[in-house]
């Protein structure tokens, strides 16, 4: 599977919008244009979080957290499009009570309000997660020269070929001989260039 199809989807209806209507959507960053709060924001300990609160009820819940439960009152609350109508009110609301927590706090905040919240990782804590360890999605693969190098491992493990990655690279040259003698170059013809220090 090509990369750039899994990718496409990411664009949602997109596709469907441009062929019927003509509409492109605009940049929007981490938002959404058709939710919110839907972002990411930073913590007290600065760390990264995205918040998802593309339901009604988890919207009123989220406002109750962070403090700002008039907001709920509000006539453009009441939907998705209303709401990201007024994303920069709600940004600020939400972006505002996480930036006074540290990470921990907020995720478990907001588990408790049964809010959608995941913490923005990078490679270390990607490294570390217990969910990516157990799905073994870093494998660990020999290499002559490196020792071990941990790297992404086959996308699609299935359970009767699950597939395997054999190396993380050839060396220079290692197979230098072999595409020759693929393009029709004999073994005397492959020595002479290399002696004559074209390989």
């Amino acid at each position: 599977m090509a990369i750039i199809e899994p990718m496409l989807t990411v664009l949602g209806p997109q596709p469907v919008w441009y062929d019927q209507l003509g509409y492109v959507q605009p940049r929007t960053g981490n938002r959404s244009a058709n939710n919110a709060p839907r972002n990411t924001y930073r913590t007290a300990d600065g760390s990264w979080v995205a918040v998802s609160a593309s339901a009604q009820s988890i919207a009123e819940r989220v406002m109750r957290l962070v403090g700002r439960p008039e907001l709920i009152d509000e006539p453009w609350f009441t939907t998705g499009e209303g709401r990201a109508r007024h994303a920069d009110t709600l940004d600020a609301a939400v972006g505002d009570w996480i930036a006074r927590h540290g990470k921990e706090e907020v995720l478990a905040a907001f588990e408790r309000a049964e809010a959608a919240i995941a913490p923005v990782q990078d490679i270390r804590e990607v490294l570390a997660d217990p969910q990516y360890r157990a799905l073994e999605s870093i494998t660990e693969v020999p290499d002559d020269e490196l020792g071990t190098v941990r790297m992404q491992n086959v996308l699609f493990r299935l359970s009767e070929t699950p597939g395997a990655i054999r190396w993380a690279g050839r060396a220079h040259g290692a197979d230098t001989d072999e595409v020759l003698a693929g393009l029709g170059m004999t073994g005397d013809e492959i020595a002479a260039l290399r002696e004559a220090g074209a390989l």
